[in-house]
């Protein structure tokens, strides 16, 4: 193993480890977040709302497609970090090539299965008369770009498995920066619409593809794209899709929940849905930021949890202060700028209440859905794939009777504050089975979740 990585994962200070695999993950997901803000603001310079409700409808898709890559990078990734830990190279390279090949497969799937039902999608996801041409447009192209954006998420969270944090970062930034040169362009250069943001982010895909590729083919010493090494054994696919089906069990009904927001602020215009998507954008900064700090420390967790159990201890316990005070740090933030934040997207005075409503209820769970993130890595980074599954299923079937309900009795109110309670739900399952599996983890760790 490269010396450097080596160090991180067994005798570095904790702070300093969890500082070299977190806040590359965290600088690379804040970008690319940074990324998703830019193509509302670049749409919302056009002065069209459909637009902006057409890139907010078109959410569920993506999370389908993040679905699609979770399934195999997930799993994966924490294999191979466990593998480390039990120094398997040889096998180290038959699952990172499986990764590859199983991403392309699964994104040429999507293909064939989305594209003859474009229609029947479009209007699934809610659109209007109005932005249904938008809607179409956009989702055409990404199911099109779907094995190149499948295959970019397995190769980040691979890559990021054998400790090659910085790589991990590098790679998104170069998608964060090809994605926003070529948005400027169709914007503002060839005054193109969705179909041009859309061609944006598949083209920021493959370019952090081609990136992740030539290090694993030239510069890892573990990795591999070679088909050579290519091995569907039993153990590597259960060991695989063991976590891999809750996480994408998890992106499933992330997309599902974000499909039924969307149908249920339809009610309220279209405005409510462009509210909701420019703030869900916003929210996603501070939330990736937290995601990218719990799922950084993820190959650390696996890694020591087959060589250091002392060591995995240690990092959860600084994880979980971090996630407080970026918490707080983040929703004081918010609740002194959100007008303004709102503003920059659009001048519709309406628009920016709503919006800026939106943003500060689902604020205040902030740091339950961050230390949930935790829950659900540490269950991943350990293989516990029972508890996995239930952290992905959770939040998604406490929010559809909540949101049944809170419509029907607050409506538009109601529909917003849902989101809140179902990160609470999650949350307190979530703290529940890692106080019942804490023996089976770590002897100690009752001693870190009462302390």
């Amino acid at each position: 193993m490269d010396a450097e990585n080596l160090h991180y994962f067994e005798k570095a200070p904790i702070t300093k480890a969890v500082a070299h695999f977190a806040v590359p993950m965290m600088l690379g997901m804040s970008m690319s977040v940074v990324y998703s803000i830019l193509n509302a603001y670049f749409l919302g310079t056009l002065h069209n709302t459909a637009m902006l409700t057409a890139l907010a409808l078109t959410l569920p898709l993506f999370a389908l497609i993040m679905a699609l890559g979770n399934l195999i990078c997930m799993g994966s990734g924490t294999f191979i970090s466990r593998l480390l830990g039990e120094k398997q190279y040889d096998k180290i390279k038959q699952v990172s090539s499986f990764a590859v090949y199983a991403s392309l497969l699964l994104g040429l799937i999507a293909i064939a299965a989305g594209l003859p039902l474009i229609d029947s999608i479009v209007h699934g996801l809610g659109a209007t008369p109005d932005s249904f041409g938008f809607t179409k447009d956009y989702v055409t192209v990404m199911l099109i770009g779907s094995p190149v954006v499948v295959l970019c998420f397995t190769l980040e969270n691979i890559v990021r498995s054998e400790g090659a944090a910085i790589t991990s970062m590098i790679g998104m930034l170069i998608s964060v920066v090809v994605n926003i040169a070529l948005d400027a362009l169709v914007i503002f250069v060839v005054h193109g619409d969705v179909t041009g943001v859309a061609c944006a982010t598949v083209a920021a895909n493959l370019a952090a593809c081609l990136f992740y590729l030539y290090h694993m083919g030239v510069k890892s010493p573990f990795l591999t794209i070679s088909f050579k090494w290519f091995k569907a054994t039993k153990e590597i696919v259960g060991s695989v899709l063991k976590i891999g089906i809750p996480v994408f069990v998890m992106s499933v009904f992330l997309g599902a929940m974000s499909l039924m927001l969307n149908h249920f602020l339809i009610e309220y215009g279209d405005r409510a849905t462009a509210a909701y998507g420019i703030s869900s954008r916003l929210l996603q900064f501070p939330e990736f930021i937290l995601m990218g700090l719990c799922e950084g420390v993820v190959p650390l967790i696996a890694f020591s949890f087959t060589a250091n159990r002392l060591r995995m201890k240690q990092a959860i316990g600084f994880t979980i202060k971090t996630i407080v005070l970026l918490a707080s740090i983040f929703g004081v933030v918010v609740y002194l700028t959100s007008d303004h934040l709102i503003g920059l997207f659009t001048r519709d005075p309406q628009l920016i209440e709503m919006g800026s409503y939106i943003l500060q209820v689902t604020f205040l769970s902030l740091f339950i859905s961050g230390a949930t993130a935790l829950f659900t890595g540490i269950f991943q980074a350990t293989g516990q794939g029972t508890a996995a599954l239930v952290m992905a299923v959770i939040q998604g079937i406490t929010l559809i009777p909540v949101l049944f309900i809170a419509n029907s009795m607050y409506g538009f109110h109601g529909v917003v504050w849902s989101l809140v309670v179902a990160d609470a739900v999650a949350f307190l399952v979530g703290g529940i089975m890692l106080l019942a599996l804490r023996s089976k983890l770590q002897p100690d760790l009752e001693s870190l979740v009462h302390g």
